[in-house]
C-alpha cells in the first residue's frame, strides 16, 4: 500500500509540475504576443499600442490568457472594413510566438515524467 501512496503522490506532484510549466509557457508566449502586436500595431496616436495587453487565468481546469487591445476600433484594423485594408497586428504576433508555446507545451511531458 505505501507504494500506491508514493505513486500517487508523485502523480499529483507531476500534475502540478505540469500546470506551472505550462503557465509559465503560456505567460511568457502572452508577454511576447503582445510586445510583438505593440510593434506591428499601425500609429497616429499611440492609443491603440498603448492599449495592447494580456490576462492571465489560471484555475483548476487549466491555464490561459487573454491578449489583445482595448480601443473599440481594434477589430477595424485588424480585419479592415468595406471602405478601409485590413492593418494586421494582433494575427502577426500570434503567428510569430504561437510556435514556441507549442513546442514548450510538448516537452513539459518529457520533463515532468
Amino acid at each position: 500500500m505505501d507504494e500506491l501512496a508514493n505513486l500517487a503522490a508523485d502523480l499529483r506532484a507531476a500534475g502540478e509540475k505540469a500546470q506551472n510549466m505550462a503557465a509559465d509557457a503560456i505567460a511568457k508566449t502572452a508577454a511576447d504576443i503582445s510586445n510583438d502586436a505593440k510593434v506591428f500595431a499601425p500609429v497616429r496616436t499611440g492609443n491603440l499600442r498603448n492599449s495592447i495587453g494580456y490576462d492571465l487565468m489560471q484555475d483548476s481546469g487549466g491555464v490561459g490568457a487573454e491578449i489583445g487591445p482595448t480601443v473599440s476600433y481594434a477589430p477595424h484594423l485588424e480585419w479592415g472594413t468595406s471602405v478601409m485594408a485590413p492593418r494586421p497586428f494582433l494575427g502577426p504576433a500570434f503567428d510569430r510566438r504561437s510556435p514556441y508555446l507549442e513546442q514548450a507545451l510538448r516537452s513539459i511531458g518529457g520533463e515532468v515524467i
